[in-house]
């Protein structure tokens, strides 16, 4: 699965090789101003966003600092000229989550970005481990200590959907919004969440998830 790179960049011939580098390795959509992002992120969402500050209309920063408020969490990397310190402190209080200024070494923006899915969007990678856990995206192949476990598709995607939230308190209405994006089946959730820990420790050895009374569940 290809993570979804949108970029907003007003110089249409950087935004051209920017669009054909990544689109090697990402889908890739381009936008020369935020105009219609909004409308394309409601529609269509993004893993990452990289944004220009110095845009027609409104400035990159204000955009994001704006899609933060709205309750967009999508990751952002700010790709500008502007590099001074108080700029980059702006850009990081606005909603960055990262800030690369231009003249930019390719290479090292890809870096970057490679960093930032694998926090956020980990069933990108070839090959997730998580302690005794080896997950193989493209296969849906799970290896716990070795012993090869057999998941249904919703499974995996509800152990990848802890795997990305590790140490984190998962509340029913999360997990079906991420998993199974219906709220009307919160039974569901208790049930498969009870399949996924009797698969991949079936002898209760290892205590991958653990649940919170009256709150969700956790990967510890």
């Amino acid at each position: 699965m290809q993570a979804k790179i949108v970029i907003i960049e007003d110089e249409a011939d950087l935004l051209e090789l920017l669009e054909y580098r990544l689109s090697k390795e990402y889908e890739v959509v381009g936008f020369l101003s935020t105009k219609k992002v909004k409308e394309f992120l409601e529609e269509e969402g993004a893993d990452l966003l990289i944004v220009d500050r110095n845009l027609p209309g409104v400035e990159g920063s204000e955009f994001v600092k704006e899609l933060r408020g709205q309750g967009y969490d999508i990751p952002v990397i700010f790709l500008t000229a502007k590099d001074s310190e108080k700029d980059k402190e702006e850009g990081f209080l606005r909603g960055a989550d990262d800030y690369v200024t231009k003249p930019f070494s390719f290479n090292e923006l890809l870096l970057r970005i490679q960093a930032i899915l694998r926090r956020t969007k980990p069933e990108t990678q070839d090959k997730i481990v998580y302690k005794e856990i080896t997950l193989y995206p493209a296969t849906h192949k799970v290896l716990v200590a070795e012993r090869e476990v057999h998941l249904t598709n919703l499974e995996f995607n509800l152990l990848i959907t802890f795997i990305k939230h590790k140490n984190q308190v998962l509340t029913r209405d999360f997990l079906l919004q991420e998993v199974w994006g219906d709220m009307k089946q919160e039974r569901s959730v208790n049930v498969a969440v009870k399949r996924l820990k009797e698969k991949i420790d079936p002898d209760k050895r290892f205590g991958f998830i653990s649940s919170v009374r009256g709150v969700g569940y956790k990967l510890c």
